[in-house]
């Protein structure tokens, strides 16, 4: 389902977003801080040249100016300890890392990773609305129109169709990858793009 009014209007003209079960509504009655602090990452970001003209590393700059900047009002990245207990035997099922997590809202974002990092993401928020971990779950990823700008800048095959960007996320949810969790999506387009 795509967003039409519930967003600001600065992220539904700078973002493609997508939302499922009420996120957005939840966020804002139930989380009021944390959606403060999406919608102003979300408004302040721009993505700079410099960040595609570099190569890899082991985050981008993409993802670290993103992390900063909630690692800076609280969030954390974080690793839920669960396990499953069946007769009274315990089997650790710990779960994947979350980018950044506060107060029961989990954002995962990918920028330039291999798209099966999607199914990880949204197998993780399933399970952690199910155990209560969290309320809603975030993905921040990129729109297909970047990759015109990726091309130009001679980039475009280190942002291949089987990296992750919006058309390999949304079939995923679509299909059920996070069963009930409450999700918003953005996808980063060409207008937040500066030189």
């Amino acid at each position: 389902m795509t967003v039409s009014n519930r967003l600001p209007l600065f992220l539904r003209e700078h973002y493609e977003c997508h939302e499922w079960r009420h996120a957005s509504a939840i966020l804002r009655h139930d989380f009021p801080d944390e959606w403060d602090d999406i919608v102003a990452v979300l408004t302040g970001f721009r993505l700079r040249r410099d960040w595609i003209d570099r190569g890899g590393g082991s985050k981008s700059q993409v993802s670290g100016s993103i992390d900063r900047f909630l690692y800076e009002r609280g969030w954390r990245e974080t690793q839920f300890d669960t396990a499953v207990t069946i007769d009274g035997r315990t089997f650790p099922s710990p779960t994947h890392k979350v980018d950044c997590f506060r107060n029961r809202i989990a954002v995962e974002i990918e920028w330039n990773n291999k798209d099966p990092f999607f199914d990880r993401d949204l197998n993780n928020f399933r399970l952690l609305f199910e155990l209560r971990a969290i309320s809603v779950g975030i993905i921040i990823t990129r729109a297909d129109g970047l990759q015109r700008i990726f091309n130009e800048l001679g980039r475009g095959s280190s942002y291949g169709m089987s990296t992750t960007h919006m058309s390999k996320l949304l079939p995923r949810i679509e299909g059920g990858g996070a069963a009930g969790c409450p999700l918003l999506v953005f996808g980063i387009t060409e207008r937040l793009y500066v030189e």
